[in-house]
């Protein structure tokens, strides 16, 4: 199995607005509509579209026709679903307001997700048999760890950590890539004692902590850091219209290049291009692009 993703299933109720509105204020959205979306299983889709690699999703859903229509979603575009878990709780959902220049704003209700607190044995089997696991915190810290733990040596162990929250050592002992954008890395960094924000502090404070990591940087590209040598990596600049979902494109592909032996800078380079595909379309799940544009798309990128 190349890539096993371990996280969150969301149902995104989007509503299209002007502007993200402020406290107190009431906008009229100018349009309505429901789609596939939670980081997990956006970094799912993403990975299984990225081509030349096996992609299971390992999480919970629930009973309802929202569960039905992400479990026929996730499988139509080629990620295996036989571990799923169904949960009595309803589906996760998600409440997202887009404006015109295509930032967002999200309120995410975990549902099935909050429910899925521990890993059964067959989804302990699936993640021992990957060659990278993938992960987020949209779900019990507790079952991203077990995940980790569950793994085969030799597996690449990636945590997306994000939503922001502080890791735990044990979490931190399972570590191979750390991804996260600048906030997400000051956050870390204060949380382990950083006196101050500032990037570049934090940068060095997380990279003496895991062995490689990386910092998405939006319009600004990334940076990866191994072994001391940071590399930075640009953005494909393009006019967002929808920037949902967009960093969960970037890691899905990441991962698949990984599990394809590519090195962390070309794997950081494929979602670069893959992310900016995303954002030019709206939707989490809806945007991401397929192997053959993202190719192209690299390609052109080369000459």
């Amino acid at each position: 199995m190349g890539v096993v993703v371990v996280g969150s299933a969301n149902m995104d109720v989007v509503a299209r607005v002007p502007r993200i509105p402020g406290p107190g204020e009431t906008l009229l959205a100018r349009s309505f509509s429901r789609g596939g979306g939670g980081k997990g299983a956006n970094q799912a889709v993403a990975a299984a579209r990225a081509g030349g690699v096996e992609t299971a999703f390992v999480g919970a859903l629930g009973s309802d026709g929202d569960g039905q229509s992400l479990r026929e979603s996730l499988t139509g575009s080629g990620v295996d679903m036989s571990v799923v878990a169904q949960s009595g709780e309803p589906t996760g959902t998600a409440l997202i307001s887009v404006a015109d220049d295509g930032e967002n704003a999200i309120v995410v209700v975990g549902g099935a997700n909050a429910d899925f607190t521990a890993l059964d044995a067959r989804q302990q089997q699936v993640i021992g048999a990957a060659d990278v696991l993938l992960a987020q915190l949209e779900i019990d810290a507790d079952v991203v760890l077990a995940a980790a733990q569950a793994r085969r040596e030799g597996a690449v162990f990636v945590l997306n950590a994000a939503p922001s929250q502080p890791l735990s050592e044990a979490m931190w002992a399972q570590l191979d890539v750390l991804v996260v954008n600048e906030h997400e890395a000051a956050d870390l960094a204060v949380a382990l004692g950083a006196p101050d924000r500032e990037l570049d502090g934090a940068v060095d404070l997380l990279a003496g902590r895991v062995g490689s990591l990386v910092v998405t940087l939006g319009g600004e590209g990334s940076l990866v850091v191994e072994g001391g040598e940071r590399t930075r990596v640009p953005a494909v600049p393009v006019t967002p219209v929808d920037t949902t979902g967009a960093g969960d494109t970037f890691v899905g592909v990441l991962g698949a290049r990984l599990a394809l032996g590519d090195s962390l800078v070309e794997a950081a380079r494929w979602g670069s291009v893959a992310a900016a595909l995303a954002v030019q379309r709206p939707g989490a799940q809806d945007g991401v692009p397929s192997a053959a544009e993202v190719r192209t798309a690299y390609t052109s990128g080369q000459n």
